[in-house]
């Protein structure tokens, strides 16, 4: 046996494949990472598992021209596999019947997803750069993870969405300089295996370490313990769920009537405290929004909250907050009422101190302040103006024409009849999955393009196979991440699986713009090209060797961002005449003019507390008295690999685990292993229990990810075998300001399964005809 030994790059980390006679033995972790995900040796399990798709498949009804909307079989319906030229002719000849009779707006290509680390084979930029050179599309906007922090923290401290992460303190600094950080929605490090981009070393878990053992204490508010790592040695406040800005509230009110905050900073660096002071005493709602006042609604004692305000004032302090908290209703607060806090709180813009979002949400977030120029796939200009918010592409697909706000503005939704899908997994990302599989069966046309039969797939009308990332030739480089890493394609694509490009070179040859896509490169010329772009912006010999020396070496080290950082905490403080931020007073904006003036009733103008629709102390809590935690699994990204070792292995009777307090599932009869219903008005799902004191009583955890394995799929309501918490969730925005999705609002209740069993087919290719 001659084995060979390759680098592999994903969003979990760098790894090596070792290959032998062109078969992929085994994927090992690299010798310099520190703490490797065990994601990576899981994908050997799938890359020839029985739901890869080997050959373009069209849905049958589709294929004999049966109606294409409404009524159709989506989901249900087999599939007849044709050779590619045939689906290049269909896909082309669809996408030209579409825009001649509807528009280029009628065309969706948001594709929302992760798709894969490489910098070349980007699904989403391969599909918007298709669909742009062919005339446009519509495209969604923000994203499914954090649309309501992108879009308030521009009103509230300026610049671009996503410039808060290079603004913040970096684990280093927070290690040199802090004494107590707080973690709103926790610190949980099964999410920092990940990196948008992808990554050659993890190193969050040991620069947590170093600021334990530096001193820095930590606070986890959160229904769950382990949202903190057990080195961390964190004092746990359980807080019941949607309740974090109350808690912040009742902070914020016990340093305002003892005169804690920092008054100096409030008066020169940020403009409307006196506004948000005055809701703070009560005197516009006749309501003190004290700890005596949060303990009630949150949970937390109103000691422990009076306790943490001295605390935070007279301590070099970090206020964090996950984005799982803004992922709710008015999830804009809470990300809001954050940055407040930390500006009264007297350590905003000093050294390692002050505020940031996201830590330990991926790797990248405090590792780094950002990374230097690589180059990726050209972008083309859309010449469609129109876009959804991304989790509002079921009240597009139902509500064709139907108004809504955003962000100060109002959009139509456009009336699409083609879905081209790309490189995501809506099946997964998306609230209320029955809703969204009702949306579905609208559009005359679903084009996917997948490596597996996933609920996407299967609820395609044209299914074309695509490469994965170990069959094609590529480079990596991880958002924030030192490293740029050779991904050499380690086996030939299974069955007749193309590349993304290659099929979107073919569909432009068809259409008469293939060299305009393509530039005349082949996918190695693209490839090398994309890497020397980058090592002549970085500075050439000196900044990256040769491509083939790299290509021979897997790894090679980028020089540091140096900035500058506009919109920086720390000069803000020390001159905000001379270091105004991009807001409209250069401050920060405690309380927001322009959001004031949207008049919108769920989102004011300045942070405040808002009941949700769903929560523990709503009256539905009668009915489903337990709130769900819908957050991201350890043993997968999202529903990446769910069909890998790693996340097969962490399976109940091949369903996906639900965590719950014993205290809960006493009185229910549940014991630990058994096979339990999850259910409220919405759907139904089958999971399995674990046991544990780790979650507070009165919530439940169900990872999102799981694929949708629906008993009957065009029945609504139907019982999902699987374990998916998106039949659960409400497809509900966060607020008219963000429209983002509120996935972790949604109550349900739980009982035990004795019914026998059905088999979990979400693994299963659909029926296949040739």
């Amino acid at each position: 046996m001659v084995e060979r030994r390759m680098s592999v790059a994903t969003h979990w980390g760098s790894y090596i494949a070792v290959v032998d006679s062109g078969q992929l033995v085994r994927i090992e972790p690299r010798y310099d990472d520190p703490v490797p995900s065990p994601i990576g040796p899981g994908m050997v399990t799938a890359a020839d598992d029985s739901a890869r798709v080997l050959r373009p498949a069209v849905r049958k009804g589709w294929l004999n021209g049966e109606p294409r909307a409404h009524d159709t079989a989506r989901g249900t319906d087999a599939f007849v596999e044709v050779s590619w030229d045939d689906a290049i002719t269909l896909v082309s000849d669809e996408l030209r019947r579409v825009r001649a009779q509807h528009g280029d707006s009628a065309v969706f290509g948001g594709s929302y997803g992760w798709a894969s680390a490489g910098r070349f084979h980007h699904a989403q930029g391969q599909l918007h750069r298709f669909l742009a050179l062919g005339g446009g599309y519509t495209d969604s906007r923000n994203t499914y993870s954090t649309a309501a922090l992108e879009v308030i923290l521009p009103h509230v401290i300026g610049g671009h969405p996503w410039s808060y992460q290079s603004r913040m303190p970096m684990w280093g600094e927070i290690a040199e300089n802090c004494e107590l950080v707080v973690a709103f929605g926790g610190l949980a490090l099964k999410n920092s295996q990940i990196n948008p981009g992808g990554l050659a070393r993890h190193q969050t878990q040991n620069l947590q370490r170093q600021c334990r053992e530096a001193g820095v204490r930590f606070v986890n508010i959160s229904p769950i313990r382990s949202d903190t790592a057990g080195f961390l040695d964190a004092e746990w406040l359980p807080v019941i769920p949607n309740t974090d800005t109350a808690a912040m509230l009742g902070i914020a009110h016990t340093m305002l009537v003892n005169g804690w905050h920092d008054e100096d900073f409030l008066r020169r660096c940020c403009v409307g405290f006196d506004r948000f002071a005055s809701y703070l005493a009560g005197e516009l709602d006749g309501i003190p929004k004290d700890a005596a006042w949060a303990a009630k609604i949150t949970g937390i004692s109103r000691d422990a909250i009076t306790d943490l305000a001295g605390r935070l004032t007279t301590q070099r302090s970090l206020i964090m907050v996950n984005y799982a908290v803004q992922r709710a209703d008015h999830g804009e607060q809470p990300i809001w009422m954050s940055v407040v806090l930390a500006a009264m709180a007297g350590s905003m813009g000093r050294p390692g101190c002050g505020w940031g979002a996201g830590y330990a949400t991926m790797d990248a977030t405090g590792v780094a302040p950002d990374r230097p120029f690589v180059g990726t796939i050209p972008e083309v200009s859309n010449p469609v103006p129109d876009f959804i918010p991304v989790a509002r592409i079921a009240d597009a697909l139902l509500h064709p024409g139907k108004t809504i706000d955003y962000d100060g503005r109002r959009l139509t939704l456009p009336e699409l009849r083609l879905i081209y899908w790309c490189g995501g997994n809506p099946f997964h990302h998306h609230q209320d999955l029955h809703r969204l599989a009702r949306a579905w069966q609208t559009p005359d046309t679903v084009v996917v393009h997948e490596a597996w039969w996933n609920t996407t797939a299967k609820f395609a009308d044209i299914v074309l196979p695509v490469a994965t990332s170990l069959e094609r030739d590529d480079f990596a480089a991880g958002f924030s991440d030192p490293h740029i890493v050779a991904m050499p394609k380690v086996r030939e694509p299974a069955g007749e699986s193309r590349t993304d490009h290659n099929i979107f070179a073919a569909l432009a040859s068809q259409l008469g713009y293939e060299r305009e896509f393509t530039e005349s490169r082949s996918e190695i010329e693209w490839v090398r090209h994309l890497y020397e772009q980058t090592r002549t912006k970085l500075g050439g010999d000196a900044a990256l060797p040769s491509f083939d020396d790299f290509w021979r070496s897997a790894t090679a080290e980028l020089p540091a961002a140096t900035g500058p950082f506009p919109g920086s905490f720390e000069d803000l403080r020390s001159d905000p005449q001379r270091f105004p931020l991009l807001t409209p007073s250069g401050r920060i904006e405690i309380f927001s003019e322009e959001i004031d003036s949207f008049a919108y009733d769920d989102c004011a103008g300045h942070p405040k507390w808002f009941e949700p629709v769903e929560w523990l102390r709503a009256d539905l809590s009668d009915r489903f008295p337990l709130h769900l935690i819908s957050n991201q699994p350890a043993s997968r990204l999202h529903s990446q690999y769910d069909n890998g070792g790693r996340s097969l292995s962490s399976k109940i009777d091949g369903r996906e685990p639900v965590t719950m307090n014993p205290m809960d599932a006493a009185p229910r009869g549940i014991e630990s292993g058994m096979i339990v219903r999850v259910y409220n008005d919405r759907g139904s799902c089958l999971a399995g229990a674990v046991l544990s004191d780790d979650v507070m009583p009165g919530v439940v955890q169900l990872s999102t990810g799981a694929w949708w394995d629906p008993v009957q799929p065009g029945m609504d309501g139907t019982l999902d075998r699987h374990g998916n918490p998106n039949v659960l969730t409400a497809d509900r925005p966060c607020s008219r300001l963000s429209q983002g999705p509120s996935a972790l609002s949604a109550l349900v209740d739980v009982e035990r399964y004795d019914s026998p069993l059905p088999d979990v087919l979400a693994f299963s290719p659909p029926s296949l005809e040739h």
